[in-house]
């Protein structure tokens, strides 16, 4: 049973000459397809949500967008909402206070076809020679720089829903924006 809802993803028009309410302002959420194909798209959305944001230096727009994708990546290859035909991935993207921006990855939960823990994790016992030749691991590695902080949390913290989905967060703290800055 996922939690993600399973439906089409919706079609977001925002319409930037509106002013968004402040402090706690939300975009809409996005839903996606777990696949791996939609980072582009991933991206792209990204960008024009973060457009709304003027006073956001283009540096901080990049690591932002590149941090989500990579959440979203491992989201499609660790969880259920890659693994099942009908996975999905919620992006959810607020600015809880001013000069804070937190994004945060929704996936459908951990895999059933594995034994191997899917929960966000960067690896810690690695030699620099494993460093070195690892082709994979450093997604949360460099999200944990990029980010002013970063963690995961299950979508319901009750022991009976264990394993329906986690939720991976990253904020990042732009003091640009700590005037508003969101239009």
């Amino acid at each position: 049973m996922a939690i993600v809802p399973h439906t089409h993803p919706p079609t977001h028009a925002l319409d930037p000459t509106i002013a968004p309410p402040e402090p706690g302002f939300r975009w809409e959420c996005r839903v996606y397809p777990g696949q791996l194909a939609l980072i582009s798209q991933v991206r792209t959305d990204m960008c024009t949500d973060l457009n709304r944001l003027v006073a956001l230096p283009e540096e901080a727009r990049e690591e932002m967008v590149l941090c989500a994708s990579e959440m979203f990546a491992n989201a499609c290859d660790h969880s259920r909402s890659g693994h099942d035909p009908d996975g999905r991935v919620v992006r959810t993207l607020e600015a809880p206070v001013p000069g804070l921006v937190r994004v945060s990855i929704i996936d459908d939960g951990a895999r059933t076809d594995t034994t191997v823990d899917s929960l966000p994790r960067v690896p810690r016992r690695r030699t620099r020679k494993d460093w070195e030749e690892a082709e994979r691991g450093r997604g949360l590695l460099m999200v944990g720089h990029l980010a002013s902080r970063w963690g995961f949390r299950p979508v319901l913290d009750f022991p009976f829903c264990e394993g329906l989905g986690t939720v991976i967060w990253a904020e990042f703290t732009l003091p640009a924006l700590a005037n508003g800055g969101v239009r």
